[in-house]
């Protein structure tokens, strides 16, 4: 495709099949941190096909709390398996979420 062609696909409002790989759709969370008092919160925006294990360690790290020892939960108290895409979260269980930091989770010793 010349650049004129593109030109005029892009008068037109065709979209470039080109540019389009580009851009990555992204979904935004509101995460908030349980264990405060205060409810902090944290909005982060990542793309769709990011790891939710991924965004669960930033946020984690953020309120500076052990990624390896918290749960997340949806604002309704339902859990759900972090090892999905961040859309697919977003689509099942919205932009709300909560941190909930725990200590000792699946600790044998304990």
């Amino acid at each position: 495709m010349c650049i004129r062609d593109r030109y005029q696909r892009r008068v037109r409002g065709i979209p470039d099949r080109h540019n389009m790989a580009d851009k990555a759709t992204k979904v935004s969370f509101k995460i908030t941190l349980t264990s405060d008092p205060s409810l902090p919160f944290k909005v982060v925006s990542v793309p769709e096909a990011a790891p939710f294990t991924a965004v669960i360690k930033y946020v984690a790290e953020e309120f500076n709390v052990n990624p390896q020892t918290s749960a997340v939960i949806t604002n309704e108290g339902r859990t759900f398996n972090p090892a999905q895409t961040a859309g697919n979260i977003f689509l099942k269980h919205g932009s709300e979420l909560r941190l909930i930091p725990r200590d000792r989770v699946g600790c044998a010793e304990c």
